[in-house]
């Protein structure tokens, strides 16, 4: 009997016109189109927070992480960033450029120090002033936003260098008061803690008007966020965090590496590596090896060099000098394009980097120059002992040659065994068979020679 339903009710199926068919496949289609719009509806309708870290210094790499996470966050109209920030310090250029950043974003940005434990310190410091809103957990800290340089420059003892860390500080004692008028928060002790290296807890700076809001995680955080009101570059907005959903976006390849590369000191020593391994290979085609390491270090260096605040000038000089340098070794010129070089290799390093705290240290551009220079004197001394090398061929190498005495000289003439021929020879003293001779000239194909002193003749 079952048997019998399944064979009429497939029957009925196949009486379905294909125009139906269709029809039906159509409606499924409209229907599931319909369903995925209504989902990106709901989810577009959703408010979201954009979560980022920030454990590390603040440089090139940490900085373009952050940027491109605000720009993700206007793209997608989230609510407002918050930025986890756990940082010893980093370079001033890089904190200018991403404190720009939180400040002209449209979409409200939370510095957030977390977790128990971490600190805010130097560089961090001015971004929680810079941040429309600061929070802090219980047990961390921040301040100690005394710049310093690396390599020890403006730091002397001498007039100058008093003079340029005045400039330095006054400088960004200016920023920090500017970030903290901007959001009403305290700016004494915000230059106190440029002047002084001073340091506040995350209750103390809660009680002081340093921070906004002490936290002990992501929810009270959001609690505390719901209501309030933030100012931002193109006006004042009132957040709503109640019924955030939060999108934790981590670190990518692309952070990683420039967290490796984006050093100035590294990035320096790859223009290095990549200059000479080009050099080399193309002085030994062939090799491949100092090709292959001397190309990627090469688009490694300039790759972290777009990132880096650089100076264009010093880096033609830099390069300038390396290829000076080099031509020494194939355009003998007694050690002036060596020289040169040098020169031009120590100006373009110096003025490579024009952050302050974006400096090639001292010790590097001082043994990469000596390195240099070593070089160059090996080629110049090399160069020196060529010239002064007898003739190993041809007719001058035949002057000052050792010859014997085939025959008696008859007449001033006779023959001599040379580099083992036959010559025919001359000279003007009396010549015995077997006498040592040396060369004194060559006339066409008859060779002047002389007795070699204290060589008496040879049987």
């Amino acid at each position: 009997m079952h048997y019998a339903a399944g064979m009429e009710l497939g029957l009925g199926w196949s009486r379905i016109p294909p125009g139906r068919w269709r029809l039906c496949r159509l409606t499924c289609l409209l229907l599931g189109m319909l369903a995925a719009v209504a989902a990106l509806a709901q989810s577009a309708a959703t408010p979201r927070a954009l979560v980022l870290t920030l454990d590390d210094s603040i440089n090139p790499a940490t900085r373009d992480y952050i940027e491109r996470g605000i720009q993700e966050a206007e793209t997608m109209n989230a609510e407002l960033v918050i930025i986890e920030l756990d940082t010893p310090g980093g370079q001033v250029e890089s904190m200018r450029r991403l404190a720009q950043s939180i400040l002209a974003a449209s979409v409200p940005v939370v510095t957030y120090v977390t977790p128990s434990g971490a600190r805010a310190a130097s560089a961090g410091t001015y971004l929680l002033y810079a941040s429309p809103v600061a929070a802090m957990a219980p047990g961390t800290h921040l301040g100690s936003a005394t710049p310093v340089t690396l390599g020890g420059g403006g730091g002397g003892g001498d007039a100058n260098g008093d003079a340029m860390r005045r400039k330095i500080v006054e400088d960004a004692v200016a920023t920090i008061r500017g970030y903290a008028e901007r959001h009403g928060r305290n700016a004494d002790w915000a230059e106190q803690a440029v002047r002084e290296a001073a340091n506040l807890s995350a209750e103390d700076a809660l009680e002081r008007n340093v921070v906004d809001i002490v936290a002990g995680d992501l929810d009270a955080l959001l609690v505390q966020l719901d209501g309030r009101e933030v100012r931002l570059e193109n006006g004042a907005r009132r957040l709503a965090t109640s019924d955030l959903t939060l999108v934790r976006e981590a670190p990518d390849w692309r952070t990683s590496l420039l967290s490796v590369i984006a050093n100035p000191t590294v990035a320096y020593g790859l223009l290095l590596i990549g200059f000479y391994g080009l050099v080399f290979e193309l002085a030994s085609p062939g090799t491949l090896i100092p090709g292959v390491i001397g190309g990627i270090s090469l688009l490694l260096g300039l790759f972290a060099f777009q990132v880096l605040s650089i100076d264009l000038a010093g880096l033609g000089l830099v390069l300038l000098g390396l290829a000076m340098i080099v031509g020494e070794a194939f355009v003998p010129s007694f050690g002036a394009l060596g020289v040169g070089g040098i020169a031009a290799f120590v100006f373009g390093s110096i003025l490579l980097m024009d952050g302050a705290n974006s400096a090639v240290t001292w010790p590097l551009i001082g043994g990469t120059a000596l390195v240099a220079a070593g070089f160059l004197l090996w080629c110049v001394v090399r160069l020196i002992g060529v010239r002064r090398r007898m003739p190993q061929a041809g007719r001058e190498e035949l002057i000052g040659a050792h010859a014997v005495a085939l025959t008696d000289f008859v007449a001033g003439r006779g023959k001599v065994q040379l580099h083992g021929e036959r010559w025919q020879a001359r000279s003007e003293s009396p010549i015995q068979r077997g006498a040592s001779l040396r060369v004194e000239r060559l006339d066409g194909l008859v060779v002047t020679v002389t007795p070699e002193k204290d060589s008496p003749p040879r049987a």
